[in-house]
């Protein structure tokens, strides 16, 4: 069929002409039967928003994906491109993606009827029948649907009233093709009001014209919930001509959080083979997310985007890749220490409400990441809250006492792997609580644990951790209350 060069050759060929919601029904039917994945790398949607599209597709229906940013809404949209047929035909040179045997415009007319089956063809890509536009307040109903072209009726010395004149705008030259708007509620209310004809009959209407094109067109909208209140809504008859509305949402386990992270997350080769990353540092990005998503000091009608932790992870490699560089060595594996370089990726993606707003950006960060710690700790070790009546099966008492003795242990930034070994070996019973719990480990991943051991008991209130300059600080509960900072040092500032 793709070898028809005119009108003649298509016909011959057996060709029928398909609107686009029944060619990405009938490819979607295909793809079920043959148990093949259309929505690939979406992850967790695989029993709620994906049927829910695969069911609006079927019902060749209008979408509108409303959820929280980050979301993948756009992604979705995007990927549905792999429903459509590969290759259309079209007639040559029409800038509205006209059937040759459905012909709308005056102009595909003309030729019809001056060339009739010698009429040229071009075949038109999946990859340039997708059109998206994000809802911005100076869009017009020009933009979207058309307007006159007064340099066009002069260079063809036509008047006004011919509709050779107009100038399509971006929905009638998406004939045949996907049309995304992207934050549908940003469009001005008489922008929507434009869309009302285009959804109900597939026609529009330009500057007074007599003009019913009968458009073919799949329209996927996209919404915060957050717009309907803040900045936008979206107007009561345009969402009764949207058929079908699907709700999005976040990950909702830590698997599939570290799914998605891995997938969108740049992380060069060079870095890859550097930075070795123990599983747990993977589960404690996607854990700051859930906490963000649950903090008082966050704003959850924003939400909390995935981008946070894609951002994070590749910051946190980044931080270990700068310690590797300063300290010339080869490789290491990532620390706890290395997550004061995801604290600029939490504080660029959270919107905080008031209270946050008074604690402090950098705060809530930091805050966010001892809670994530929190919440992992007892995956690893015994809770040492449900420990501190036990006297003498605690495994933390070693750790404690040696801290309550007056001791502390600096763990810095950029230490290099014998400085930082050596920190933590100077600590009695840290190497021992490892052994107890996670004898299997590496030399080096014991080495990690041993860190979050500390940052853990820190957490659970059985030692003080203070921000130095260059890193952190862990002393003895009580010093750390009552200790005040040296006026001559700039070390001891404020509690993670």
């Amino acid at each position: 069929m793709m070898q028809s060069k005119t009108l003649g050759e298509l016909k011959k060929s057996g060709y029928q002409p398909k609107s686009i919601k029944e060619e990405l029904r009938d490819n979607l039917i295909a793809h079920l039967q043959a148990k093949k994945s259309v929505f690939s790398g979406i992850w967790g949607y695989e029993d709620t928003v994906i049927p829910d599209i695969e069911r609006a597709i079927l019902s060749r229906h209008n979408i509108n994906l409303l959820g929280l940013r980050g979301q993948a809404k756009t992604r979705i949209a995007r990927t549905m491109v792999d429903l459509m047929d590969e290759y259309i035909p079209i007639i040559a040179g029409s800038e509205l993606n006209e059937d040759p045997m459905q012909p709308l415009s005056k102009w595909a007319q003309q030729i019809l009827e001056e060339k009739g089956d010698n009429t040229p063809i071009e075949w038109l890509h999946r990859s340039a029948r997708y059109t998206e536009k994000l809802a911005t307040p100076d869009v017009s109903v020009a933009d979207l649907i058309g307007d006159v072209d007064p340099i066009k009726a002069a260079a063809l010395k036509l008047p006004y009233s011919d509709e050779r004149v107009i100038h399509y705008g971006l929905i009638p030259r998406s004939h045949r093709s996907i049309f995304v708007i992207n934050e549908l509620p940003d469009l001005q209310a008489r922008i929507q009001v434009a869309l009302f004809n285009i959804l109900q009959e597939g026609d529009i209407q330009i500057r007074g014209f007599k003009l019913r094109l009968p458009l073919d067109i799949q329209f996927v909208f996209t919404a915060n919930p957050e717009d309907y209140t803040n900045r936008g809504s979206i107007v009561t008859p345009l969402k009764d001509r949207i058929d079908s509305q699907i709700i999005t949402h976040y990950p909702r386990s830590i698997e599939i959080g570290k799914k998605i992270t891995s997938q969108e997350a740049k992380i060069k080769p060079a870095q890859q083979e550097a930075i070795q990353v123990h599983e747990m540092a993977k589960d404690l990005i996607e854990q700051i997310a859930i906490e963000a998503r649950n903090s008082e000091y966050v704003d959850a009608k924003s939400g909390v985007s995935a981008r946070l932790t894609i951002s994070a992870y590749e910051s946190l490699v980044s931080a270990a890749e700068r310690r590797v560089l300063i300290n010339k060595e080869k490789n290491t594996l990532l620390r706890i220490s290395d997550f004061v370089g995801v604290l600029p990726a939490i504080t660029g993606k959270v919107e905080l409400v008031y209270e946050g707003e008074q604690e402090g950006p950098g705060i809530v960060a930091a805050n966010l990441i001892g809670k994530a710690i929190r919440s992992q700790f007892v995956l690893y070790f015994p809770n040492p809250e449900e420990l501190r009546k036990l006297k003498n099966e605690n495994p933390y008492k070693a750790i404690v006492n040696w801290f309550g003795e007056g001791n502390t242990v600096d763990i810095l930034n950029d230490a290099s792997k014998q400085d930082y070994q050596k920190a933590l070996d100077s600590v009695p019973g840290l190497k021992e609580l490892i052994k107890q719990y996670h004898a299997q480990l590496t030399l080096d991943e014991k080495y990690f644990m041993m860190e979050f051991a500390l940052h853990g008991l820190a957490e659970y209130s059985q030692l003080s951790k203070k921000t130095l300059v260059s890193g952190l600080q862990f002393k003895d509960l009580l010093s750390g209350m009552f200790t005040m900072p040296s006026p001559d040092k700039e070390e001891d500032e404020d509690d993670l």
